[in-house]
């Protein structure tokens, strides 16, 4: 435990749907929801018009729904969440070299190598509130206007605590000495690990607050559930969490996946979907200079059971062939008759060589054209909309804008940036060519 104020947690709030908000005028001030649009979608994040109908991260698209009929579900724009978060990180990494990115959207910082105008950050309960308030406002300025929910304490476990106390754009310094006495009202599940599995076995013990697992004994607590687990709960309940702020967070596996409207049954379709996950995975592998030796699959059956299945090479690869080739041979093993509602290949064991490059690229599976002019065009997929709600898109004639959503041989388009008033919405046959997809459009000011 650190004797003062030193770690620093940001929370960038309702992250996904604050920036579509942002870029998307008439949406600001109204429900957002981003995640999967169709009847198997998840949602990724919510924001706070839609949670006060009770929607949530990790809800299914169909429920959220049910709650909030009028809010906007949008399918989400990776590369406009990267370039808000890269900026927010460099920020940060301005501040301190010390930052540890735990997502696109929060990070740990360490205040005790942070400077401001070439000055050490104080580090006195005023010095770092007064820091924070600056810190959240400049990022308030970075990313275009979202805004942060900031937690300072002694440690990672309560700056993290204190991050959420006071959402949405809070900012909580919990001073040295006064952590147990946050914690003690607070429910077991605010502790990292209790899940709703060991929150009901803690709970059949009579404990439910932190304050009750603080009264618990650390034999007490291995015999509930486990010595690793045990020790990790009986040092947390007392405030105790001496782990460092870690710069590098190493990435430790690469994947893809993608959740199907219809139950698979066609196996030689399933091949080509993971044929193009393999392509993804691999290339994202070569972009980043790795390479992995265990390819892994993930199958989520009709009936929700998930099965994984792994192999492991001698050497690491990137080659699309073989992560291809190995994750079909993993899929062959499997009885897939019942239907499929997710398939899923990832790449682990990552490394920064690769094996391959000693002796060129290995020969082609001779099915893999094949399969890959399948994987680019695979039936299921391209009875789905063309155009994703949320998604960004240029008119010849009308400008930039975003798809409000399509259907029937149409498709609805806004038409406003980031920049302008909100704008007008037109509707253009779903082929039509003057529409094109502008994927990469992100703010100017961001």
């Amino acid at each position: 435990m650190r004797t003062q104020a030193s770690v620093l947690h940001l929370d960038l709030d309702a992250f996904f749907a604050a920036v579509e908000q942002r870029d998307k005028p008439s949406l600001r001030g109204k429900p957002v929801v981003v995640g999967g649009v169709g009847g198997r979608g998840v949602v990724a994040t919510a924001s706070y018009e839609a949670r006060r109908f009770g929607v949530h991260s990790a809800m299914s698209t169909r429920e959220a729904r049910s709650r909030c009929p009028h809010a906007a579900y949008l399918g989400g724009r990776f590369e406009a969440y990267r370039e808000t978060s890269r900026a927010v990180m460099g920020l940060l990494r301005e501040v301190s070299p010390l930052v540890e990115p735990l997502s696109l959207d929060e990070a740990f910082v360490d205040l005790e190598q942070a400077t401001e105008d070439g000055a050490p950050v104080g580090l006195e309960v005023a010095d770092v509130t007064a820091f924070a308030q600056r810190l959240r406002a400049r990022v308030h300025e970075v990313t275009g206007g979202l805004t942060a929910s900031v937690g300072v304490a002694t440690s990672k476990f309560v700056a993290k605590v204190a991050s959420d106390l006071d959402k949405p754009d809070g900012l909580v310094v919990v001073p040295p000495g006064t952590e147990q006495e946050l914690l003690r009202p607070m429910r077991a599940t605010v502790i990292p690990g209790v899940g709703p599995a060991t929150a009901e076995r803690l709970r059949r013990a009579g404990i439910v607050t932190v304050a009750d697992l603080e009264a618990v004994s650390l034999d007490e607590l291995v015999r509930l559930v486990g010595r690793a687990h045990g020790t990790g709960l009986h040092d947390l309940a007392r405030a105790l969490d001496d782990r460092p702020v870690v710069a590098e967070r190493e990435a430790k596996s690469v994947s893809a996946e993608g959740t199907y409207e219809t139950d698979l049954t066609d196996r030689r379709l399933m091949e080509g979907l993971l044929t193009r996950q393999a392509g993804e995975v691999a290339a994202r592998l070569r972009k980043h200079g790795l390479s992995g030796r265990t390819v892994s699959i993930k199958v989520r059956l009709h009936d929700f059971t998930t099965l994984s299945r792994s192999t492991t090479l001698n050497e690491p690869t990137d080659s699309t062939t073989t992560v291809a080739r190995l994750a079909r041979g993993l899929l062959a093993d499997l009885d897939t008759s019942g239907g499929v509602r997710l398939l899923g290949v990832g790449v682990s064991g990552l490394a920064d060589w690769i094996q391959d490059d000693l002796f060129g690229e290995p020969e082609p599976d001779p099915d893999d054209a094949e399969l890959a002019e399948l994987a680019a065009t695979p039936p299921t997929v391209r009875a789905r909309s063309v155009w994703v709600p949320g998604q960004d898109v240029v008119h010849d004639e009308h400008g930039a804008g975003w798809v409000w959503g399509s259907g029937r041989g149409v498709v609805t388009v806004r038409f406003e940036t980031a920049a302008t008033p909100p704008g007008p919405v037109r509707s253009f046959p779903i082929d039509d060519p003057a529409l094109h997809r502008a994927e990469n459009r992100v703010p100017d000011d961001v």
